[in-house]
């Protein structure tokens, strides 16, 4: 397998790789489709960086789609909105020597707000990175990084500035791994030669080199399960051994360790020919993507936005939904955005949605309210779904997404009411929760929700299980009064309600940054009283205080330290509960 890999590799640089000849399917005028002799593929990327960078909440979506070979050289900047897809089978198809980078946005090296870009499914050399074979990929949330081998080092911020979470999966890096002041991290199924830096929250699920140490030591906040107990990767789009686009769909894998694709290995799945998805474009209506889901067809996004009237509905066993270059779905109309059937084996990957001017109650549901199927053989799985209420304008939404599938799987989300931005304010953007859970048995691995009005998140089915939670608490309430909840002043970042008795989670961070004088939190996390459900278990927790008003009284129920900023330590932890 190795030797026919590097036998196709000098043929892809020589450009006669039956890959390079394939015919491009009409991916419209947001995908960018190269090969490594493409004239003027430098100033290409330079110009989507030029445009992208800035680009914070306006409405470009571009996505780079690099055909199998070497490209010499080559400096890929990615800004906002910007996604770089490797089209090989496996990430060594294609490799980039050069340097893949992202800058700090904001002035002071600070990479806090560098969201919404991606890299997926091909390898780096970093020549031209900052030095000593390294690239910088200084960022923050909604930041997929998969199936990438980075053949030298990655540093993970710029500088001595701030950076604010991220996600590595099914990666491989030869060497150092360096996060730096990165505030928080998840990584799952990955591997490199080496790990160093440690902030506040760093989960490592199924990989291979995870660091010495543990949580809570200062410089050790390591949290570390040996092996990731059920994922499917997420599905990507490739040129297959015939030179024809397809999109490969992982199996199943459990109790797993390290990357997917090791030693030449293609990951166990299934491929599904580019003529069995409809190909959607900016402009495409909401009836037009129905009639298609409907006649069997699998769904692929172009990048854009795509204003619907109607719900999408997906109901189809098996069916795909994948989007790339973070196509990104609004609907002002009040409608959702995306309801599932309680069907086996659907996946819904790469969307940002988006929420609109008149309140839908929720923008995306999986499977309807009081389903009662089992899906543990096949289950229903999200990957990189990003939630954004205001921001680019006025929206609002009582809920983000709504899980009542049982054994439903999240492989990374970032549930956003923004705190900046246009239309952002108590009254512009209100949003209740982030995330609701009604299902049994969910796996979440990276969930990220933050700013929401009352509870971030509501866990209300049995058998949850959490990797890696990240949230800052709304930053606006306006009064003290004005945001109470029936159990004390403010509403629970993460709350296990009274009726669930099994639920595990690892990993947990809630920060606070409130604006207003005299507002606190008394408890980051609420669970059930522990003698009356035992099973209820989280470990790793950490509560900051992040500016010089209000607190967070209590890290979980009446357990913990304060965090304050004033009068006593802005951070506490606590290794477990009970």
């Amino acid at each position: 397998m190795q030797c026919k890999r590097a036998m196709v590799a000098v043929l892809a640089v020589g450009l006669a790789a039956p890959a390079l000849a394939a015919e491009v399917p009409d991916f419209g005028p947001n995908v960018h489709v190269v090969d490594p002799a493409t004239p003027g593929l430098q100033a290409l990327i330079d110009g989507i960086y030029a445009a992208q960078q800035p680009n914070h909440f306006g409405p470009r979506r571009d996505a780079v789609l690099l055909k199998p070979g070497t490209y010499q050289d080559l400096r890929i900047p990615v800004g906002f909105y910007t996604h770089v897809l490797g089209l090989g089978e496996h990430p060594d198809d294609v490799h980039v020597i050069g340097d893949l980078r992202s800058t700090a946005f904001l002035d002071g090296d600070n990479a806090t707000q560098n969201f919404w870009r991606g890299a997926e499914n091909f390898s780096v050399t970093p020549t031209l990175g900052i030095g000593d074979n390294t690239m910088q990929w200084a960022v923050s949330q909604a930041i997929p990084f998969r199936r990438m081998h980075v053949r030298g080092n990655i540093r993970l911020n710029q500088n001595k500035g701030w950076a604010s979470g991220g996600w590595f999966s099914d990666v491989l890096v030869d060497g150092q791994v360096n996060s730096a002041t990165q505030q928080q991290w998840i990584s799952r199924n990955s591997q490199w030669g080496r790990w160093t830096g440690s902030n506040w929250n760093m989960v490592f699920v199924g990989v291979a080199g995870a660091p010495d140490g543990e949580f809570p030591t200062p410089g050790q906040r390591f949290t570390k399960i040996a092996k990731t107990p059920l994922v499917r990767e997420k599905p990507w789009l490739f040129i297959d051994a015939k030179g024809q686009y397809a999109v490969r769909v992982p199996a199943l894998r459990r109790d797993s360790a390290g990357i997917s694709w090791a030693n030449g290995a293609v990951a166990p799945g299934k491929t599904l020919p580019i003529g069995q998805f409809f190909i959607a474009k900016p402009g495409d209506t909401a009836a037009t993507l129905n009639a298609q889901l409907a006649a069997g067809k699998h769904l692929l996004f172009t990048p854009g936005e795509y204003l619907l009237t109607q719900t999408l509905q997906v109901k189809r066993s098996g069916t795909v939904v994948l989007g790339i270059g973070f196509p990104t779905l609004r609907s002002d109309n009040g409608q959702p955005l995306v309801k599932t059937a309680d069907m086996d084996g659907l996946t819904i990957a790469g969307l940002f949605l988006d929420a609109g001017k008149q309140d839908s109650g929720v923008l995306m549901e999986v499977a309807p309210a009081g389903s009662r199927k089992r899906h543990k053989a096949d289950p229903i799985v999200l990957h990189d779904l990003f939630f954004r209420i205001g921001g680019a304008a006025a929206g609002q939404v009582d809920t983000a997404l709504r899980i009542n599938a049982h054994d439903t799987l999240v492989d990374h989300t970032w549930i956003w009411r923004a705190d900046h931005g246009e239309g952002v304010g108590w009254t512009s953007n209100p949003s209740a929760h982030g995330l609701w859970v009604n299902g049994k048995d969910v796996t979440i691995y990276g969930l990220f929700v933050e700013h929401f009005q009352k509870e971030q998140v509501v866990w209300q089915g049995n058998g949850g299980r959490v990797y890696f939670y990240q949230s800052e608490i709304p930053y606006d309430p306006p009064t003290q009064s004005q945001w109470t909840s029936p159990t004390g002043r403010g509403y629970a970042a993460y709350k296990v309600v009274d009726t669930v008795t099994r639920h595990e989670a690892w990993g947990l961070g809630a920060y606070s940054v409130f604006l207003k004088p005299d507002v606190v939190l008394d408890r980051a996390f609420e669970v059930p009283n522990p003698t009356k459900a035992p099973g209820v278990r989280l470990r790793h927790m950490i509560t900051v205080c992040l500016v010089d008003k209000g607190s967070i009284e209590r890290v979980i129920n009446d357990a913990g330290d304060p965090a304050r900023c004033k009068g006593g330590s802005n951070t506490a932890t606590l290794k477990d509960y009970p």
